[in-house]
């Protein structure tokens, strides 16, 4: 294998195959959400004419984007663990992630939504149960 990222080929194919919508997580709480009778865009970008950022969950109407962030790859302070081999580009992945958070999190406050972040190790019904909160609050 040439020069990469990854520090095997079956290393390779595991870090492919993680998605980046439709997680176990995710889907959890969107279950969650339209069985309490919420209704939301998913993948979806909330400013118009902008393909970045990209929310797991948007509410248009009352203007929240939700982000359900993966432990590993948005360096959650319980679970992450810095990688062993290729330290020097997980690192810097890891810095980038957190830095395009930081970016899309400040353009959407400015356009005016709300952001709501949860960790993917959250319970779904927690989650549930803080969008629905605010979802009810900024419904007036």
């Amino acid at each position: 294998m040439s020069e990469s990222w990854a520090s095997s080929p079956a290393v390779r194919a595991s870090m492919r195959g993680n998605c980046r919508r439709d997680t176990g997580p995710e889907l959890a709480v969107r279950r969650g959400l339209h069985a309490a009778g919420f209704r939301y865009r998913v993948d979806h970008s909330p400013l118009p004419g902008s393909r970045r950022p990209r929310a797991d969950i948007v509410f248009i109407r009352v203007r929240i984007a939700v982000f359900i962030d993966g432990c590993y790859w948005h360096g959650c302070p319980d679970h992450y663990r810095p990688a062993t081999r290729n330290v020097v580009f997980w690192e810097e992945k890891l810095r980038s992630n957190r830095e395009r958070d930081a970016r899309s999190d400040k353009l959407l406050r400015d356009a005016g939504w709300k952001v709501l972040r949860f960790w993917e190790h959250q319970p779904a019904a927690e989650v549930v149960a803080a969008i629905g909160a605010e979802v009810v609050s900024r419904s007036g």
